[in-house]
């Protein structure tokens, strides 16, 4: 599982470099994102714009990933396909993050 990470406007932007996040690489994203999370900054945003399918194991490793952030720190979306989208909207995991249009939108906050 690739992650890419850079800054932009002063926020740490975490893109997910594959077109799913299911049970064949939760493990493996997991793993990414405590080492990406593993800095004290107080704000993420996850850009999951090539994102095209996720699954039950996908959605709980980003909710694990939002674990590993310190106090008072924030995990957020962006980039959330129809598909990905609806899963989140369906999970009510949208009342959990805040998801944005695009990592622009995000930045720009």
């Amino acid at each position: 599982m690739q992650l890419t990470t850079y800054l932009q406007d002063g926020v740490d932007i975490i893109t997910v470099d594959a077109n799913r996040i299911d049970a064949a690489v939760a493990i493996q994203f997991k793993d990414r994102m405590r080492e990406v999370l593993g800095t004290d900054k107080p704000r993420y945003v996850l850009d999951l714009q090539q994102v095209e399918f996720i699954d039950s194991s996908g959605l709980g490793a980003i909710v694990a990933g939002m674990k590993l952030l310190s106090k008072g720190g924030k995990l957020e979306l962006a980039g959330l396909r129809p598909a990905v989208d609806k899963v989140f909207r369906m999970t009510r995991m949208d009342s959990i993050f805040a998801i944005h249009q695009s990592v622009e939108d995000a930045a720009s906050i």
